[in-house]
């Protein structure tokens, strides 16, 4: 009796670090999740909540010259989100997730593809560190690839 009440409690402690380990890995997906939904969306106010007061963000973009990061602001980019036309449609589909976590910080790898009203215009990979303050995981870096072709990372 001792030994299946000893084997019981293993397994159910086994089994519920896996369950936290989801959990998180869930929560950091679903955060990033509501980022695309908010640009979708053209919702600044959803966009804003999922990012730390002082995120960074940057794209890599090819020249003649190589590869150039340039810098850019989540107040900029939720200027550009709010003042898209209304008519006109962002759609960001993330294709894998693939997140690492080790206690407050995760990072995340999105290969994406992007397309303005229904049609492709780039894809890339999106790599994401967050951290997980009080409040919950919020972004704290963002840099992403951004390319016409070919779209398999």
């Amino acid at each position: 009796m001792k030994i299946k009440l000893i084997l019981a409690f293993v397994f159910a402690a086994f089994f519920s670090n896996i369950c936290l380990a989801q959990t998180a890995e869930q929560e950091v997906q679903h955060l990033i999740e509501s980022l695309f939904d908010g640009m979708r969306a053209k919702n600044t106010d959803q966009i804003a909540a999922v990012f730390s007061g002082n995120a960074i963000m940057q794209t890599i973009a090819m020249s003649a010259d190589g590869p150039q990061v340039n810098a850019g602001s989540v107040p900029d980019f939720l200027n550009r989100i709010g003042t898209t036309p209304a008519d006109t449609q962002l759609d960001e589909r993330i294709l894998d997730y693939q997140i690492k976590i080790d206690g407050p910080m995760a990072t995340a790898w999105t290969p994406y593809e992007f397309y303005v009203n229904g049609d492709f215009s780039h894809c890339g990979v999106n790599s994401f560190q967050l951290v997980k303050f009080a409040e919950g995981w919020k972004i704290v870096y963002i840099i992403d690839t951004r390319r016409k072709e070919p779209c398999n990372p």
